[in-house]
């Protein structure tokens, strides 16, 4: 359900984090990490997820070669048709227009510059490709977006050419019209003034916003182009992309949502619920990363609604409104100077009830659940990206989790063994009073704690016997050898459900041991084990 007013306009949000974003230097999606990334888009409401560009590589491919039953319509991105050949004969827009998806995205050259330099063909050679591009794509019931590549520079350069580019594609059928500022030079007063000059040839309800944050601008230039007509905006999470990144989603949502000078002209595909989910799955998209929040990220960073001062320490005792722009709890983050305990226990309900775990605020257990974890945080757990170890806490502080079993000790052998590194583990368990000593091997300590934990848990192996480790990070907390360390597991299994774990030693083994445990103890818990 959305935020809809027939007396507002729609404004659809377009997210490119898995194609555009993943250009960004560092970052390398699997598919695992892809489809987790895709429920998170999901989870927030957008109305496209870009998912690619199959053929490009085997990762995107694989992802495109079977449907994706996501809400967001599910969008394959690649090039127009090249010039001199046919729809037919152009391998790269076949797979796309052969691609599982609901919708393509094609980049288009509307710079004459780039036409002459890069494609080595005539002005008019790329705009009958563009043409094409389109006409076969809507003939094989795709939603058809044109990106059109370097448009503002393109338009400074070369105005009607520009505006043909973008014609072309609008006349052809194109659902979306996309203006790119590919460079991210462009300024949003410059945005403004083409945008509109082009709404005079392309209807706004087609057009849409691609901006790049080179001059730390994308998230304004995105706004202005809205107010001067555009419909569709592009973006990625937290803003990731090449060189300095995209237009950032996160930041952009919530503008577009709780301020007045939009929020009273339009509306999205997110409501007000959705919203409050907003601070969780921009911080499990980063701990997917394996890299650290931005504390001072706006609406979701862990600074963004804090305050050290004391005169604004005690206006936000009396009135939070004096130094908030919005209230925190709207994008699921909270204030850091509290009056009380209560709106520390407003964020862990919530986070409970993304569990499905339903609590009294009144009930006692709370106040000692919200203890254990703004310890355990002080410690270096992070439960934004690891939902499995936070519920199990959650559970074990409503005195709702069995014990299944016991740990009675765990020790890694490290080795090399005919000049290749061997690792080699041995977890003593107890289950139901008997004990199992269980031995593991693998390419590494974890992996090898990992076979051996799971190598005979008595009773409880048939529940266990289709999980795996998926994926396995490590963030030092703090600098030297004998730093802590934090360690995230994704764990999955033959349903196709994936879960987090989390681990937290100045300890590597331990960290991961307890990361490993958890997935376990989540895995029965899942599916409804007794211990009895």
């Amino acid at each position: 359900m959305s935020n809809q007013n027939p007396a507002r306009e729609r404004i659809y949000l377009f997210d490119t984090t898995l194609r555009d974003g993943q250009q960004t230097p560092g970052i390398d999606f699997s598919l695992e990490d892809k489809l987790v990334v895709m429920g998170l888009l999901d989870e927030m409401g957008v109305d496209y997820i870009e998912g690619g560009y199959p053929g490009g590589n085997p990762t995107d491919t694989a992802l495109f070669a079977a449907e994706r039953n996501t809400r967001a319509t599910f969008t394959a991105f690649g090039m127009t048709k090249r010039a001199g050949r046919s729809v037919s004969n152009d391998a790269g827009l076949q797979q796309l227009l052969q691609a599982k998806s609901k919708a393509a995205c094609f980049v288009a050259k509307s710079w004459d510059y780039h036409v002459r330099v890069a494609l080595g063909c005539t002005n008019e050679e790329n705009l009958e490709s563009i043409r094409q591009t389109v006409e076969a794509a809507k003939a094989s019931a795709k939603e058809v977006l044109i990106d059109c590549e370097h448009f503002f520079d393109g338009f400074k350069a070369n105005p009607e050419y520009a505006l043909a580019c973008a014609g072309t594609a609008y006349q052809a059928g194109a659902r979306w019209v996309v203006l790119c500022d590919t460079n991210g030079g462009t300024l949003p007063s410059e945005v403004g003034a083409i945008v509109r000059h082009v709404a005079s040839r392309v209807p706004g309800s087609h057009l849409g916003i691609h901006a790049h944050n080179d001059t730390e601008q994308a998230v304004a230039n995105s706004l202005a182009a809205v107010d001067a007509g555009v419909r569709h905006i592009q973006g990625t999470l937290n803003g990731i992309g090449e060189r300095c990144g995209n237009a950032n989603l996160v930041s952009i949502i919530p503008t577009l949502v709780l301020k007045p000078h939009f929020a009273e002209r339009f509306e999205t595909g997110i409501d007000a619920e959705r919203l409050k989910r907003l601070t969780h799955i921009s911080r499990a998209f980063d701990e997917l990363l394996n890299r650290s929040p931005n504390k001072q990220s706006p609406y979701v960073g862990k600074s963004a609604f804090a305050t050290k001062a004391g005169i604004h320490a005690s206006a936000l005792a009396k009135e939070p409104e004096t130094y908030e722009h919005v209230p925190p709890e709207s994008v699921g983050n909270r204030r850091q100077v509290l009056v009380s305990d209560q709106a520390g226990k407003s964020n862990l309900i919530a986070a409970l009830q993304r569990t499905g775990l339903e609590v009294s605020r009144d009930d006692p257990r709370l106040d000692g659940l919200l203890r254990d974890v703004k310890e355990r945080e002080a410690q270096g757990y992070a439960y934004d990206g690891a939902d499995a170890s936070f519920e199990l806490l959650a559970r074990r502080a409503l005195g709702s989790v069995p014990k299944y079993f016991d740990v009675l000790s765990f020790r890694v052998i490290v080795e090399e063994r005919d000049k290749e590194m061997v690792s080699e583990a041995v977890v003593k368990v107890k289950v139901d009073g008997q004990v199992y000593l269980n031995a593991g091997e693998g390419n590494g300590p974890v992996n090898a704690l990992d076979v051996a934990l799971r190598k005979d848990l008595g009773k409880y192996q048939r529940f266990i016997d289709d999980m795996e480790l998926a994926d396995f990070k490590v963030r030092i907390l703090n600098g030297g050898t004998g730093a802590t360390t934090r360690v995230l597991i994704e764990s999955r299994d033959g349903k196709g459900n994936r879960w987090f774990t989390v681990g937290v030693s100045p300890n590597i083994v331990d960290a991961s041991f307890q990361a490993l445990s958890d997935a376990l103890v989540y895995k029965l818990v899942r599916e409804g084990v007794s211990a009895a």
